[in-house]
């Protein structure tokens, strides 16, 4: 089997009314996202897709293609894409950072070689440590009676595990995540992420006035610049700190392993270029005594699945302790699958197909298609 071709497709998907998100770093309204198929000699389609947002990694969707088709699909046509260690080694080498490019790739990589051998992803990856991935829903950082509506709305739906935006005002971030963990009771853990939004100070003292909360953890409290902050913050604090914007490499996660900066990784395939990359982190953090949890950025049916079977096949991936951010499409107007993964709102299920287990869907893609020409002018 030999790959042909890569078709790169922008698409832009809105979230569902009363369904965008805010946080520190703006509010998520569309999703300007890349669609990738891998084409072989065999007739195997492998698909990817590529979470792009530039105030979070730096990457755009026409920055993205180029990158795929000037670089890195040269590279993939005319090679077994089951040679994946090699081929994305390859990739590597030809150009640095883009992990959400890198990524599309490699999942494109992974759902051809499950297709080729007739397997779900995840017994490529080692087969199933569980069966049900437990989740959590996002509140973003609205004012505080529309941040209570949407608490309020995912309980209704039987959410198990909230998390909620802070990072903006620090009194009403604590009066936002006071109103919610009233409303949700005791018994439902509640996270918080401020992401960056806190300096240290501001942090020390929101984290301090939400002591009686009982915070399941504490994501990327402070900017992350400096990880000698999130050791300053952690001495004074009892909440978990976990670390999503410090750690993009497997450099980070060791430097954040040796300073004792993270109780907590937040890890997903997009952030680190790929499942592998992502592996290869969550064991530096096992060999460090540390868990995980999976993170998101709001993806589509295609990552959000090869998220689902990197998360049932990671022993160290702790979604029972600290539930996964398995619910981009659930925000979303469209998933681009013909059908919707088993998303919660309490757990989540891996699909059973071979490889990443999903269809495009040819019509929504098209609906969603970004013909607007920014792609080709920009690429």
């Amino acid at each position: 089997m030999k790959i042909t071709r890569a078709e790169c497709i922008p698409v832009e998907v809105p979230l569902k009314t009363g369904l965008t998100t805010k946080t520190a770093g703006g509010e998520h309204v569309v999703s300007p996202y890349v669609i990738l198929r891998l084409h072989t000699d065999a007739g195997l389609v492998g698909l990817g897709e590529a979470t792009l947002s530039p105030r979070w990694s730096g990457e755009t969707s026409p920055g993205c293609i180029a990158a795929i088709e000037g670089l890195m699909a040269p590279l993939l046509i005319g090679r077994d894409p089951r040679a994946l260690t090699a081929l994305t080694g390859k990739i590597e080498r030809a150009i640095r950072f883009n992990p959400f490019a890198k990524a599309a790739v490699e999942m494109a990589l992974w759902d051809l070689a499950g297709k080729a051998a007739n397997l779900p992803l995840y017994q490529l990856l080692g087969g199933k440590v569980r069966e049900q991935l437990p989740m959590k829903m996002v509140v973003g950082a609205f004012p505080v009676a529309q941040a209570v509506a949407l608490a309020e709305r995912f309980l209704a739906w039987g959410a198990a595990c909230l998390k909620v935006k802070v990072g903006l005002d620090p009194a009403e971030d604590v009066t936002r995540v006071r109103a919610v963990r009233a409303v949700a009771g005791p018994d439902i853990p509640i996270g918080i992420d401020a992401n960056q939004g806190w300096d240290l100070a501001t942090a020390r003292s929101c984290l301090a006035q939400l002591e009686d909360c009982d915070l399941l953890f504490a994501e990327q409290p402070v900017s992350a610049d400096d990880p000698e902050d999130l050791v300053r913050l952690r001495r004074d604090t009892r909440v978990p700190l976990m670390a999503d914007e410090s750690i993009f490499t497997l450099q980070d996660a060791r430097r954040l392993c040796a300073l004792g900066a993270a109780d907590v990784f937040s890890v997903y395939p997009g952030k680190h270029g790929g499942i592998a990359a992502t592996r290869q982190i969550v064991q530096v953090a096992r060999a460090a005594g540390l868990v995980c949890s999976m993170g998101s950025n709001l993806e589509l049916g295609i990552a959000t699945a090869a998220m689902l079977h990197l998360g049932v096949s990671e022993p160290a991936i702790d979604s029972e302790r600290y539930p996964g951010d398995f619910l981009g499409p659930l925000y979303h107007e469209a998933d681009l699958i013909k059908e919707p993964l088993a998303l919660g709102p309490r757990t989540a299920r891996v699909p059973e197909g071979p490889g990443l287990g999903v269809e495009l869907d040819e019509a929504q893609l098209e609906r969603y298609r970004d013909t607007s020409g920014r792609a080709v002018q920009l690429g």
